[in-house]
């Protein structure tokens, strides 16, 4: 298996890392353990996970996912493991997360009470890679850092990330931690699949230059890429459940992530596909980890079967004639997540 470093750090990690946000929620802990060690056994290294999860966010259910991952790294290798967890974001956001009262903020005190709260439940002296969920609209990035910068010197961080950040974002918070002597994300972690290509837009230029890491998320779209929904649209997934849903958030992703022009491109992508002898979920998976600027691909499974697609895109190269075919799909069906 290809290791690779996320950005100038010295974290080597696995090319396609293993997401926990169902696990507490549509994944039970049994099932959990069962996934982490097929994803483990397999040579994957790399482990993401946040104080939010699992997802739907609920009150009753923050911090679970962390406490199922911390037991299950008891009697492992520590030090064969890149654990990443995050902070969660600013309630200034873009929705008031169910924690510390729904008054959380990028400062020094809310990221210092997240990562002491997340070693507690991971059972763990340090934390890989600690990112901030979304972004502070409030609170200067000057402060944010200097609060990220002590973490890592007193030992409880090793590195840090930004996720669903932008480029003038990540990029302004690296310049103060450069001017400050702070240290600075190595990590970005953004939707990024064949569905949703926005990445490519502005924030590739971001990564190359300044050499921080993209750690796609949400490479099968949700699972509308392996091809389900375009069987039955009816099928047991998430985004019926959260079509349903009383929050007019969740409602909404659903209708990003599952519509007319995503099922339309979806159908175009499964027949490439099978032209090549592949799964769906392999195309995508092994399509987001094939750029330069990309050191991880985090998928996420309900079940240890699951993962057998993804694994198999682990050292699959797509070929220049399979990504231009990609690509004449882009061009005709642009943005289907918008």
């Amino acid at each position: 298996m290809e290791y690779r470093y996320i950005g100038q750090s010295g974290l080597r990690v696995s090319p396609v890392c293993l997401g926990t946000m169902m696990f507490g929620s549509m994944c039970d802990k049994k099932e959990a353990f069962a996934i982490m060690d097929t994803a483990y056994d397999a040579g994957i290294n790399f482990f993401d996970t946040a104080e939010v999860y699992p997802v739907p966010p609920r009150a009753e259910s923050v911090g679970i996912t962390e406490k199922i991952v911390g037991e299950w790294l008891q009697g492992k290798n520590r030090d064969s493991i890149i654990l990443a967890t995050k902070v969660v974001g600013a309630a200034s956001g873009w929705f008031v997360p169910p924690v510390r009262a729904g008054l959380t903020a990028i400062d020094a005190h809310h990221i210092i009470k997240g990562v002491e709260g997340s070693l507690r439940r991971l059972q763990c002296e340090y934390i890989d890679l600690y990112q901030m969920h979304w972004p502070d609209t409030i609170v200067p990035r000057e402060e944010s850092m200097e609060a990220f910068d002590h973490l890592v010197r007193s030992g409880k961080v090793r590195y840090l990330g930004t996720s669903n950040d932008t480029a003038y974002g990540t990029t302004k918070s690296n310049m103060i931690s450069k001017y400050k002597g702070y240290k600075r994300f190595e990590s970005i972690q953004n939707n990024f699949s064949l569905l949703n290509r926005r990445f490519l837009d502005e924030m590739v230029e971001m990564c190359r230059v300044e050499k921080i890491s993209l750690l796609p998320y949400s490479p099968m779209a949700g699972g509308v890429l392996t091809g389900k929904y375009n069987e039955d649209l009816q099928v047991e997934g998430r985004f019926n459940r959260y079509i349903q849903s009383d929050e007019p958030r969740i409602k909404a992703m659903a209708s990003r992530f599952l519509n007319e022009k995503t099922l339309a491109a979806t159908a175009r992508y499964i027949e490439i596909a099978k032209e090549i002898g592949i799964s769906p979920a392999t195309l995508a998976v092994a399509w987001s980890k094939q750029f330069d600027f990309v050191a991880s691909t985090i998928i996420g499974v309900t079940t240890a079967a699951q993962l057998d697609d993804s694994l198999a895109a682990i050292d699959l190269v797509l070929s220049e004639d399979v990504l231009q075919q990609c690509e004449a799909v882009h061009n005709e069906i642009l943005y289907p997540m918008g």
